[in-house]
């Protein structure tokens, strides 16, 4: 195995509906008694050529509707977790965004139950620590995600953090301070998708109005140095996902992705894999990819690993253990 294969990593951003492997799909349509538009799973595989996010969320949201019962929900969750306890994930903060199957009469007791069964059952029988972040949709209103959060509040000792997801063009984070204050007086903690698509601008406005603790993506950071700056010297972690940037073609080539650069300046970066089947690969892959586009050696893995616990929203006992097991690992491969 490589060093990648068994570094200790965590994974802050993957969105479990995103997980959805095809094979998968058409099992769960065949069990809800639904037929998908795609007459095999490779039909469904060629359609995963995207244009941008718009293009992709069309396709995932389609996916999103074999997903109708308790057991479907468990079933997605264990699944993820297994192959990312495989790949040397210790722990994995899963996006879920309720809002899809809530408007589809899918109570959130269905929803959550399932995930936060799966969670348990894969914490005993595999160690892997799985923590819960449910993220509003930003295409809706702010009203809605304020609906959203009485929606999941019996669950709330279940749910770590919210965030916000979904086509981030013209929907800015300033659209939904409410619902992140009101997320943040619950005892949430916070996290946001911005610049990704979006300009920087939005990072602005996540970490001045929204007061979130951490950005998902980032990309667009690298376009303002001033703000790069500030993510260093406030310590905002970014959540980037390589595969997915380059597959949503929001960037055009991994040879010039700025990780590298956003290290050098002192930012808490680090790597995951958003929506794998889809993007081409899990965790170690999006590793892999900067490994051989970038030449990363193992110092700058074992960094991004690193980064990777200090990141996430583990308590300080978690994550000293954890960055123990990957300094570990670094010394045994020298």
């Amino acid at each position: 195995m490589s060093f990648i294969d068994t570094l200790p990593k965590a994974e802050l951003h993957v969105h479990l509906e995103g997980t959805l492997e095809p094979d998968e799909m058409f099992r769960l349509a065949a069990r809800n008694g639904l037929v998908l538009p795609w007459e095999s799973t490779e039909a469904l595989r060629a359609e995963y050529s995207f244009t941008g996010l718009e293009h992709f969320l069309r396709l995932y949201f389609e996916g999103c509707k074999v997903l109708c019962r308790r057991e479907d929900f468990y079933d997605l969750t264990a699944a993820y977790l297994r192959r990312a306890a495989s790949q040397g994930v210790r722990r994995a903060e899963m996006f879920f965004g309720p809002q899809s199957f809530l408007e589809r009469g899918i109570p959130a007791a269905e929803q959550l139950g399932g995930i936060t069964d799966a969670i348990a059952d894969a914490s005993t029988d595999l160690g892997i620590d799985g923590a819960l972040i449910i993220t509003a949709q930003r295409h809706r209103t702010e009203a809605a995600a304020l609906e959203l959060l009485e929606a999941v509040r019996s669950f709330q000792d279940s749910i770590l953090g919210v965030g916000l997801g979904s086509a981030e063009a013209g929907n800015p984070p300033s659209k939904f301070t409410r619902y992140f204050a009101a997320a943040r007086a619950q005892g949430y903690r916070l996290t946001c998708h911005a610049g990704e698509e979006g300009p920087p601008a939005y990072i602005r406005e996540a970490l001045d109005l929204c007061h979130v603790e951490r950005i998902d993506h980032g990309y667009t950071a690298a376009q303002d140095p001033d703000l790069v700056s500030r993510l260093a010297d406030e310590a905002i972690p970014l959540t980037m996902c390589p595969l997915s940037n380059l597959r949503l073609q929001v960037t055009d080539d991994l040879t010039t992705y700025p990780i590298v650069d956003f290290m050098k300046a002192g930012v808490v970066v680090t790597v995951n894999s958003d929506d794998p089947p889809y993007f081409g690969g899990y965790l170690n892959e999006n590793y892999t990819a900067l490994e051989q586009q970038l030449g990363l050696g193992a110092e700058k893995l074992t960094t991004l690993a690193r980064n990777s616990f200090l990141a996430s929203f583990a308590d300080q006992g978690q994550i000293d253990q954890a960055l123990s097991a990957v300094a570990e690992h670094a010394a045994a491969a020298r």
